[in-house]
């Protein structure tokens, strides 16, 4: 019994220490004993309100397409006898090179029956024109004549008057001179028929030379050429294979001739438009993502389409591209374009303005007020706002339910900042190393370039787990 009543003096002996102490700890911090507890003080991430210049960039989506491409249409049909090497999807060729060859039999049957009827319509041109000429020449013959009755008939009248002649021989003159009149007006007739017979001819051998020039470009026609250098798509016909007038065949793509297509709102398009209202020609950037490899580039906007299209919306724009190295038409690119530069505007992450843009500033005494400001532009994960009253001040980085006005914080600093993350990578076993390799390096589409690039990242002992995902998805993995 004794030792159980030293056990409990001695209990009840600490259970009043740790009160006494209890007491001692509230009494320091200015509190009650059973009081409530201390003002929570928040952790948060500033960032500093600095107007000035910023150059927005308006990030869309667009599509590559080749400025000039020229469809492969044959204008006569027949068998095709004979093909470029590289009369292929992908082939290359030179401007002026033979394409393809069309059987040129019929064309040629029918250009040597059209010379044989220009040589026919020649020839009646040169009769009908001789003919013209002995037609003049027994006018003039007729004539000649007509006046020698005249002269006879006017010795006659003579001798008549003089008494020696008779009046029969008389009418036997009027009546010859009256004959050969009416055989110069026949021959005048025959001349007009003459000249009648030479203007068909004429207009005869021109629709003859008309259809020898036509069956001339039939023959040329059979043979297609390549009107510039470029890369052939979308070939159909083989050698051998019969084709059709106009029938699509292929087409022939200039790869060096590139331009972006892409659609912007009405808002944004109107962000593009300079004093006068017409379209600037601002600066953009175009990049392909390629399995985490990024090709790039550079360009400017040249036009817009004129109409907006049925069930579209916004506007059609065009930028030619510097630099078509690796690029195609119809890959489907991020097109960033240069917009005018604001003044007095501060770029903050957007995680700092609420949804009726307002921020949160960190006072003197290091508790929060809410603020007012306009949003202009967003950018990403930024963006761009502005204020008068704001200038210099700390601005809560990232707002949470747990913030608002008269919060009491702590303000980061920036050594207290967690570093940012490195690219997750994970170690490959050889079968799995190999089979990406060999996917890589079978895919044909991929460029040269961007190949070598994942190759050697894939060689490396660890990879990041990003682009080996990417490749499994592309294999079905």
């Amino acid at each position: 019994m004794g030792l159980f009543l030293l056990a409990a003096t001695l209990a009840l002996f600490a259970y009043a220490i740790m009160m006494v102490r209890g007491a001692i700890e509230n009494k320091g911090d200015d509190q009650r004993r059973g009081g409530g507890g201390r003002e929570r003080v928040f952790a948060v991430n500033a960032v500093p309100f600095e107007p000035g210049q910023h150059i927005p960039v308006l990030q869309v989506f667009g599509e590559v397409q080749s400025q000039r491409s020229l469809d492969i249409r044959p204008a006569v049909g027949g068998t095709v006898i004979e093909l470029h090497p590289n009369f292929q999807n992908g082939g290359s060729v030179l401007e002026g090179d033979v394409l393809l060859r069309i059987d040129p039999s019929n064309a040629q049957t029918a250009l040597a029956l059209v010379q044989a009827d220009m040589a026919d319509a020649q020839a009646d041109l040169r009769e009908a024109m001789r003919a013209l000429d002995l037609a003049k020449d027994e006018i003039s013959a007729a004539q000649e004549q007509a006046a020698l009755r005249q002269k006879a008939l006017a010795r006659q009248q003579d001798l008549v008057t003089r008494g020696v002649g008779t009046a029969a021989s008389v009418e036997a003159a009027e009546l010859a001179a009256s004959s050969a009149r009416q055989s110069v007006l026949a021959r005048r007739q025959a001349l007009q028929a003459a000249e009648a017979r030479l203007d068909q001819a004429r207009a005869r051998v021109m629709r003859v030379d008309i259809s020898l020039a036509e069956a001339e470009r039939n023959v040329r026609d059979t043979v297609v050429r390549a009107a510039f250098s470029g890369l052939l798509a979308n070939v159909t016909v083989l050698q051998g294979g019969t084709v059709t007038n106009n029938e699509k065949i292929g087409q022939l793509v200039d790869p060096l001739a590139l331009e972006v297509a892409f659609r912007v709102s009405t808002s944004q398009h109107r962000r593009l438009l300079d004093d006068a209202g017409k379209l600037r020609a601002a600066e953009v950037s175009v990049t392909l993502d390629l399995l985490g490899a990024e090709m790039s580039s550079s360009g400017q906007i040249t036009r817009e389409a004129a109409v907006v299209g049925e069930g579209l919306t916004g506007r059609l724009l065009f930028a030619s591209l510097a630099t078509s190295k690796g690029l195609r038409p119809g890959d489907f690119v991020t097109v960033n374009i240069t917009e005018p530069a604001l003044n007095w505007v501060a770029r903050l992450p957007a995680t700092a303005v609420s949804g009726n843009n307002k921020v949160l500033v960190v006072g003197e005494d290091e508790r929060l007020s809410e603020a007012d400001v306009t949003l202009v532009r967003r950018q990403g994960d930024d963006v761009l706002v502005r204020s008068r009253e704001l200038n210099g001040a700390q601005i809560v980085a990232e707002r949470s339910p747990l913030l608002g006005a008269g919060i009491k914080v702590r303000v980061l600093s920036a050594e207290g900042k967690a570093p940012q993350a490195a690219p997750e990578t994970i170690a490959l076993d050889p079968e799995r190393r190999a089979k990406l390799i060999a996917f890589v390096e079978g895919n044909k589409r991929m460029p040269k370039q961007a190949k070598e690039r994942v190759l050697a990242q894939l060689q490396e002992p660890e990879v990041r787990k990003e682009l080996v995902e990417r490749l499994e998805g592309r294999m079905g993995g």
